[in-house]
């Protein structure tokens, strides 16, 4: 038997547990030899023989268990939330079983990936809005301290329970001490043998029924409990029909341990089937020797299929092994392409934010990466996380660099939107359009602001602009109608005009086209292609009766002002128009006046006896006399315009 079968094989070095499994058998085998010298016959040999083949397989109390990952443990509660976590924690803490140390690790695992995870984003967040890398102080989770109850509770648990263990073990070792006194006092009575095989046989029951006892005691106990039942074999007197029962029925109970064994070597989850075989080695210790000719063939059909239990379990984590020098090798070439970035050639919040990208790209894709080999596991994670401080850091001195200039471009950003909504209300609708247009175009010029108010005072912006311009469209559409009913006024006057009776004196018919003029002017805007076009209709009316009625050129050149000053008073700002054009008329009378005193001192050096003197003193009275009626005319301008500026007041 010199195949291993201690299902807690450590993975690394199988091969000193098998030499030492090897040693122990030879000893045993030893014992045997001896127990059959010192026998009176060969039943009792034979009967120790078969008691000692129990001892090939160490007591689950001295099974050591190869170290796990909680890998395929932790990839089950990826998808959770913390507060799915913590629920099943909570459920864990308040059910009746100790919860597995893995399923809980795993869950604690989990919590604090989310938790990096959400730290990490409050930190690039932080970073992102500017801010020093050393001001940066996580949000407390409340979260977290409910999870630390929780774990405290199975702690507690789980130290309790270790505690009542404990008692448990010594309870079960005093009682096995009690068992091992019985059957050496069974060796030692003359009573009836079917009454002592009855008690021997429940000693061995109560034996089995008893569970685990202290480590340190488990090999000295065994043993003695071994030379006690070996000495009832030996000295007492079996007869054959008890002892081939016994036989017949261990050994259909050995067969279906063997017969599970060898199914559990199908089964793809490894793991699983090496914590059932552990269970299955507990099982065969039980259970009584077989008959002596049977003993090896079924001893190496169940050692055969725990060893090919065995090889597959060691090839499991032999392939996580290989995985994750794979994830290593991954893991450096993310390290690699992060130290690789050249600084100097990041000159722009485009450039930054585009390398950004591919740095948050990086820490994603590190996220889906599985475990490294241990030994470098936190050396390789120091140092991506070190080169992608670095990163950051950079990112962040460039940004304070530019900081002034962003908070000055959004002090004038502000600026704008102020103006924007001082005008946003303006009914003036072509100057303020013009104003919000180069408002906008200015808008355009100004640099980025920093993040954080980027969005609000932009859509600020567009409110107030917007907002105008809706006011605007609406007024257009309807004012679009109002023009088309001015229109058809406006050519029903001029028919009107046209229509006036020419058999009317001169007075009356004046007096009527220039109540029908008052009416026009009265009336507003009409579609501007309109414009010109029926504006010259109703002055070639208005002058056809004036040139019949011989109307003088001055009356009709104060008519037509009066006609523009009533345009002007319909549109945009009428009274800067109104100003201007006083402006224009004060410069005209201010210009004729001089050149009116110049001829008339000039008329102080002319005679009418001076040769050619009566036709160029004739020729300056007419200029005087034209320069005074311009005069006359251009103070009723101002008068009128003064007159309407009144009515605006």
């Amino acid at each position: 038997m010199s195949e291993n079968l201690n299902p807690g094989l450590p993975v690394e070095n199988p091969s000193d547990e098998v030499k030492s499994n090897e040693n122990e058998i030879e000893e045993t085998s030893v014992v045997e030899n001896n127990s059959t010298t010192n026998t009176e016959n060969s039943e009792k040999t034979e009967e120790s023989a078969i008691t000692k083949e129990s001892e090939t397989t160490l007591p689950t109390e001295e099974v050591t268990k190869p170290e796990e990952t909680t890998e395929s443990s932790e990839a089950k509660q990826t998808s959770l939330s913390k507060d799915e976590i913590i629920e099943k924690l909570k459920n864990l803490a308040h059910q009746e079983n100790l919860p597995a140390r893995a399923e809980v690790e795993s869950l604690k695992h989990a919590f604090y990936k989310l938790r990096s995870a959400a730290v990490e984003a409050q930190k690039n967040e932080f970073l992102e809005a500017g801010n020093n890398i050393e001001d940066f102080s996580p949000t407390p989770d409340p979260s977290e301290d409910v999870l630390k109850v929780f774990l405290n509770e199975i702690k507690e648990k789980r130290a309790s329970r270790a505690v009542e263990e404990e008692r448990q073990k010594e309870e079960n070792y005093n009682k096995k001490l009690q068992i091992i006194d019985s059957i050496k006092n069974l060796t030692e009575s003359s009573e009836d043998f079917n009454k002592l095989y009855k008690e021997f046989k429940d000693l061995q029951q109560q034996w089995n029924e008893i569970s685990l006892v202290p480590q340190s005691k488990v090999k000295e106990l065994w043993k003695s409990y071994q030379i006690y039942t070996e000495k009832f074999y030996d000295l007492i007197k079996i007869n054959n029909e008890f002892r081939d029962y016994d036989f017949k029925k261990n050994l259909e109970l050995k067969t279906a341990i063997i017969e599970s064994v060898e199914k559990l070597v199908e089964d793809t989850d490894t793991v699983s089937a090496f914590h059932q075989l552990q269970n299955f080695h507990q099982q065969w210790r039980e259970i009584g020797p077989v008959a002596r000719e049977l003993r090896e063939d079924i001893w190496n059909r169940f050692k055969e299929a725990s060893t090919a239990i065995n090889k597959q379990y060691q090839s499991h984590f032999e392939e996580l092994k290989g995985k994750e020098e794979e994830n290593l090798a991954e893991k450096t070439a993310i390290c690699e392409t992060l130290r690789s970035i050249d600084y100097t050639a990041l000159n722009s919040f485009k450039d930054w934010d585009e390398k950004s990208k591919e740095v948050i790209a990086l820490q994603a894709k590190w996220k889906t990466i599985g475990f490294v080999p241990k030994k470098v596991n936190n050396q390789i994670f120091e140092e991506f996380r070190a080169l992608c401080d670095t990163f950051f850091e950079n990112k962040s001195e460039f940004f304070k660099g530019v900081r002034d200039e962003m908070d000055d471009n959004l002090d004038k950003k502000r600026s704008l939107v102020e103006q924007a909504k001082s005008l946003k209300d303006s009914t003036e609708w072509r100057s303020t359009a013009d104003k919000l247009i180069a408002i906008q175009k200015e808008w355009k010029t100004i640099g980025p602001v920093p993040r954080k108010y980027s969005d609000a005072i932009w859509k600020e912006f567009v409110t107030a602009c917007d907002y105008f311009f809706d006011q605007k469209k609406q007024h257009e559409s309807s004012q679009k109608t109002e023009e088309l009913d001015n229109l058809a006024a406006k050519k029903e006057i001029i028919e009107k005009i046209k229509n006036i009776d020419q058999s009317l004196d001169s007075s009356e018919a004046i007096s009527q086209v220039k109540t029908l003029a008052d009416e026009w002017h009265k009336i507003g805007f009409v579609p501007f292609k309109e414009k010109d076009k029926i504006y010259k209709e109703f002055h070639k009316a208005v002058d056809e009766h004036y040139d019949r009625l011989k109307v003088d050129k001055s009356e009709r050149r104060f008519e037509s002002f009066k006609s523009n000053i009533k345009d002007n008073l319909s549109k945009d700002n009428p009274k800067k128009l109104l100003y201007r054009e006083r402006d224009h008329l004060m410069h005209q009378f201010n210009k004729i006046k001089a050149d009116l005193q110049t001829y008339e001192n000039n008329m102080n050096f002319l005679s009418i006896s001076s040769k050619g003197g009566g036709g160029l003193l004739k020729d300056i009275n007419h200029k005087i006399e034209s320069l005074k009626e311009e005069l006359d005319l251009i103070v009723k301008k101002i008068e009128t315009i003064d007159e309407n500026l009144n009515e605006i007041e």
